[in-house]
């Protein structure tokens, strides 16, 4: 996608915020204020609402889907696109070699990494140099910092997800609530929830447990049971992407991704629970949440 446009010099700042945006975004400029993206639905949603942003501004802007003829091969691009991402990958790579060459590892040092690599990693379009030797180091120090991830129990496939049962623990809060949701909104419609003393549960089979120790879907390392099972079931969706940022946050209190609209979810779902002692309603109630908070990250 080519994206051009044109700024009023007044405000003086606002020139600034968009070559930030579009540099927050990973775009390639190829000429003064002409901007290239690769086509997904994603980033042609970001471009669009900075094309409407400028026009509200007073400036004008353009948005085209164009193939190169002349002057750029495919290849070329992609290179250059990962020559934008290559000196990112440096440079938090040696932070990362100075992280783990310390004897005592402050936590909130290495979630920085973490979301700077994130941050990268989203906007790097092919593979940059430097991005496995990064996570090569990155899973090293995780080790360190918190041993070997524990394994799950093995998962089944999408097809054998239907008709099964849905086990969890009693006193269902954000991680269960908003993974029943995904599991009846993508994964099974007709899915039926159990919710059972732990200590009590005895496997049966075709039931399913989420969020439970040995569970097929449960916490991996320091990805939340909403974020397995969204990795799980390949939902290409930015929305639900959104959402495990959010419950992620909430959920294990990490700051991780540290999105505006955690504080206001986490005092919803801190009001389900409060007021409905059941799981049943829990559900229901937390269900009406996740729908709309769906439909307003579409």
């Amino acid at each position: 996608m080519l994206f051009l446009h044109q700024i009023p010099p007044t405000p003086p700042y606002f020139r600034a915020k968009v070559l930030r945006q579009l540099n927050q975004l990973g775009a390639l400029a190829v000429k003064n204020s002409v901007y290239l993206l690769p086509e997904t639905d994603e980033n042609r949603e970001d471009l669009e609402w900075l094309r409407f942003e400028v026009a509200e501004r007073g400036g004008e802007a353009w948005l085209f889907r164009s193939e190169a003829i002349a002057g750029f091969t495919r290849e070329s691009l992609e290179a250059s696109f990962s020559a934008l991402r290559e000196p990112d990958y440096k440079q938090l790579l040696e932070q990362s070699r100075q992280f783990l060459s310390l004897g005592d590892r402050p936590e909130s040092e290495w979630r920085r990494i973490k979301r700077r690599f994130d941050e990268i990693r989203r906007i790097d379009f092919f593979g940059a140099p430097g991005r496995e030797e990064l996570e090569t180091i990155m899973e090293n120090i995780e080790t360190a910092l918190h041993g070997p991830a524990r394994q799950s129990r093995a998962k089944p496939g999408l097809a054998d997800l239907k008709g099964r049962i849905w086990v969890t623990r009693q006193g269902v809060k954000v991680d269960r609530i908003s993974s029943a949701w995904l599991i009846r909104r993508f994964i099974d419609p007709d899915a039926r929830l159990l919710f059972v003393d732990q200590d009590r549960y005895t496997h049966q089979p075709g039931e399913v447990r989420f969020d439970m120790f040995e569970g097929e879907f449960t916490h991996e390392g320091d990805l939340c049971t909403f974020e397995v099972l969204l990795h799980h079931a390949k939902l290409n969706n930015r929305a639900l992407d959104a959402i495990a940022e959010i419950v992620h946050d909430i959920d294990l209190k990490d700051n991780k991704y540290q999105r505006p609209e955690t504080s206001g979810i986490a005092a919803m779902i801190s009001g389900i629970t409060g007021l409905n002692t059941g799981d049943e309603q829990r559900i229901v109630e937390g269900t009406r949440l996740f729908e709309a908070i769906y439909a307003g990250l579409r």
